[in-house]
């Protein structure tokens, strides 16, 4: 997906702050939560988002989406990654 269109998209859907986000090789985020709602595209890098037992890799091009207040942790590959990323307040 294009860059600036998924950026449109996040505008269209409500996301009201969009950023980019840059971590290091090999950076664990231990178990944690956001009081937002994240979507967010994979730039560069390689990344895995843990929720409970259920692991995912995300690499350049995908998407991932996480809802307010799930717990989760996340692992950045031996390349680190970043991502562009919209923020949504919760019930937003």
């Amino acid at each position: 997906m294009d860059l600036e269109q998924f950026k449109s998209e996040l505008k269209q859907a409500g996301y009201d702050e969009v950023l980019e986000k840059t971590y290091a090789p090999n950076t664990f985020i231990d178990t944690h939560s956001h009081p937002f709602s994240a979507r967010a595209l994979i730039i560069s890098g390689q990344m895995e988002i843990s929720c409970g037992a259920e692991a995912r890799e995300y690499r350049v091009g995908d998407i991932f989406e996480l809802e307010a207040h799930r717990v989760h942790t996340e692992r950045y590959g031996p390349a680190g990654a970043s991502y562009v990323v919209g923020r949504k307040a919760a019930g937003s």
